[in-house]
């Protein structure tokens, strides 16, 4: 059965006091509620931090430390977990109900996956949702299951093209490319008057979207419970971004370690343009070759025939149904801090990640931030993926699709339609093709 949150809804009198002063009410009861000392708060909680553990990991490891200056006996084993291993190593732990983690930081897309199975507090009329109205109503909506809530948003993003500046003033490209197109075009300019690739793309699946999309697809129509990954728009996607690398365009991609090897040729100013996102701006900007954040530049993915966006991604913090109840005071003070707009103000100054409360943005630290004010028209086009449980099991057949199209050049139809039998047989098995 599904855990709700009785045990945290009602909380260690501190949070309740200090919500209480921070309404300014006029009861006189309010006046009297005693302070609490915060160091009366005490558990060991762990943490599975599904971040990269290089570019990301220490911030939040900083943060860590300011939430126990505050509440120094909760002690928070952190514990750096890689993200493509998370999602199944929490099932099995959590199915087992032994090994999981108290908190976990769950991809948007596993947060109906987990809820659907037991494995995640229901988090309504607790103190965590206190301030919903503040949270960005996209990002919080991939907390939603079955009418409750079982997450808040940590961070939201989504891919965009980031160019070097420097190798595009080289090209004589003075704006970033704005359809595929152009992008085309722009690449082998590149290409041919710096001699540095023009483009990279990662063969993987959420790295595919934004080609489909362009065309107007998707991979599944919800309300029509319909599987559309198959689509015509889809294969027109998909032979676009086939196109980019058969023309030279963009470097053919590796097949061990695409992405890292993407990211390695952007940072040594041997590749001019990728798609990727927010995550990624702290490895730029501290590579010692690329210039700076000076020299990088950020915009939307470029359009196709239909439109242009990429996927809305990010990470919620979730509390696992199977916590000990007497640790619930701690794991909400530990959420509530980690996820309050001066946490996330932190997180956006320090690695250019984008702010999911309302009132981080009007913070000085975000407000300010040029990372964040490239990423605004970036995130405004950005598509909402299916909030399904089904819907993190998407990736694994897209991820085949991917290689088979772009490295060992199989015809993207019947790749596609590879992956509408596996969702129709494995993944959302009620729906129709």
């Amino acid at each position: 059965m599904r855990r709700t949150a009785k045990g945290i809804a009602v909380l260690a009198s501190t949070t309740l006091a200090l919500a209480l002063a921070a309404c300014g009410g006029e009861d006189k009861k309010s006046e009297e509620q005693p302070k609490a000392d915060p160091a009366a708060l005490k558990a060991e909680l762990t943490w599975w931090d599904t971040s990269d553990p290089k570019n990301e990991g220490p911030a939040f490891q900083e943060l860590i430390a300011k939430f126990n200056q505050t509440y120094p006996n909760v002690k928070i084993n952190y514990q750096s977990v890689p993200f493509g291993e998370a999602q199944n190593k929490f099932k099995t732990a959590a199915q087992a109900k032994t090994g999981a983690p108290d908190i976990l930081r769950a991809e948007v897309a596993w947060v109906p996956e987990f809820a659907s199975l037991g494995y995640l507090y229901a988090l309504d009329g607790s103190e965590l949702l206190a301030d919903e109205s503040d949270f960005l109503e996209t990002p919080l909506s991939s907390n939603k299951y079955d009418g409750k809530t079982y997450g808040v948003p940590q961070v939201t993003d989504t891919l965009s093209l980031m160019y070097n500046k420097e190798l595009l003033t080289k090209a004589g490209i003075s704006t970033p490319p704005k359809t595929w197109a152009e992008l085309k075009t722009a690449a082998q300019t590149i290409k041919q008057k710096t001699g540095a690739e023009g483009l990279y793309i990662n063969p993987a699946g959420y790295f595919m979207l934004p080609f489909m999309y362009g065309e107007g697809g998707d991979v599944v129509d919800v309300q029509s419970k319909k599987i559309t990954v198959g689509s015509d728009q889809n294969v027109a996607g998909l032979k676009i971004a086939k196109d980019l690398i058969a023309s030279g365009a963009a470097a053919k991609p590796s097949a061990n370690d695409s992405y890292g090897t993407m990211m390695t040729l952007f940072k040594e100013k041997k590749v001019a343009m990728i798609i990727n996102g927010p995550w990624e701006v702290n490895n730029v900007k501290s590579a010692p070759a690329f210039g700076g954040l000076e020299n990088l530049g950020i915009a939307p993915v470029p359009a196709g025939s239909a439109k242009a966006g990429g996927p809305v991604g990010g990470h919620n913090y979730t509390i696992w149904s199977g916590m000990p109840q007497e640790k619930i005071d701690a794991a909400v003070a530990f959420v509530k801090f980690m996820s309050s707009a001066e946490s996330q103000a932190f997180l956006s100054e320090k690695l250019g990640l984008l702010p999911t409360r309302k009132s981080a943005y009007n913070l000085d630290a975000v407000k300010n931030n040029p990372i964040v004010a490239a990423y605004q028209p970036v995130v405004e086009a950005a598509v909402a993926r299916p909030w399904i449980p089904e819907a993190g099991q998407f990736f694994g057949p897209l991820d085949q699709m991917a290689t088979e199209v772009l490295i060992q050049n199989k015809d993207p139809k019947a790749a596609l339609d590879a992956v509408a039998k596996k969702y129709k047989a494995e993944v959302v098995t009620s729906y129709g093709l």
